[in-house]
């Protein structure tokens, strides 16, 4: 069988884009493939592999599993991409609605620009000196002098592995404050490493360092090892509404896998 693939990334976070809009694949029959197909070496290579479906009621619906073979939380650069992708596909024009995993997303386009919509955030909790939230999946953020640096994959394990996380992982991410935003780099569970973007974890730490602004409507420049995002919001209390994650979307080449 074989299944023709895109190949996409959203500054540096890289993905396996695979149409299933017409419900011809079965994710079951081909999931375990996906490790290998995401494999640096011995596949394609990739941080995650994403399938775009039918929905009833939405334009399409995403379904993200990281590059251990697992379906996992939400993902934003993998959405970002996706969207890009239903508009290169002629699924969609600008602007679109889509369900992943954690519920509705709306997106647009402009450009080669992709804004997307992210899930409210309900609660920053501080823990010992840093902070955790769900921006669609499970973060931890800590800020820093400098993380230029830092051994993330080392300090990011140690953080995901150690006791209070360890069975369900979190996401880890490290971030200083630069001259016109922050600078973040982040350990992705199921991925277990470093990489280059994560679109959630960009959220995750815009929001962080947006606590002690006084300002309801806050717009946080974002520098990745892949390139530079956007993420706006509006805070009450400790209650982050209006969220939006902006950044590019590339298309990178096209493919046929073999199973």
């Amino acid at each position: 069988m074989q299944i023709p693939f895109t190949k996409y990334h959203g500054t540096g976070n890289d993905f396996i884009l695979i149409n299933n809009f017409d419900g011809s694949i079965n994710s079951a029959n081909i999931q375990s493939h996906f490790k290998e197909w995401c494999h640096r070496r011995f596949g394609v290579g990739a941080d995650g592999v994403i399938l775009l479906g039918h929905h009833k009621e939405y334009d399409f619906k995403m379904d993200y599993y990281n590059s251990d073979g697992n379906e996992s939380s939400m993902c934003g650069n993998g959405g970002r991409c996706l969207v890009h992708f239903a508009r290169w596909l002629g699924i969609i024009e600008n602007q679109c609605q889509f369900e992943a995993v954690d519920g509705l997303h709306e997106a647009s386009i402009l450009g080669e620009e992709v804004t997307l919509k992210m899930n409210d955030v309900m609660q920053v909790s501080a823990y010992e000196h840093d902070y955790i939230l769900n921006t669609g999946s499970p973060h931890y953020v800590s800020f820093k002098e400098n993380v230029t640096h830092l051994n993330v994959r080392k300090a990011g394990f140690q953080i995901r592995h150690s006791g209070p996380f360890a069975q369900e992982g979190i996401n880890v991410n490290f971030a200083h404050v630069s001259t016109d935003g922050i600078y973040v780099r982040t350990y992705e569970r199921g991925v277990e490493d470093e990489t280059y973007s994560c679109g959630t974890g960009v959220v995750a730490a815009a929001i962080v360092h947006g606590i002690t602004n006084e300002e309801a409507k806050q717009s946080i420049k974002v520098k990745t090892l892949g390139g530079d995002l956007n993420v706006s919001f509006t805070k009450a209390e400790n209650r982050y509404t209006d969220v939006h994650l902006r950044g590019p979307a590339t298309r990178v080449y096209e493919g046929v896998l073999e199973v």
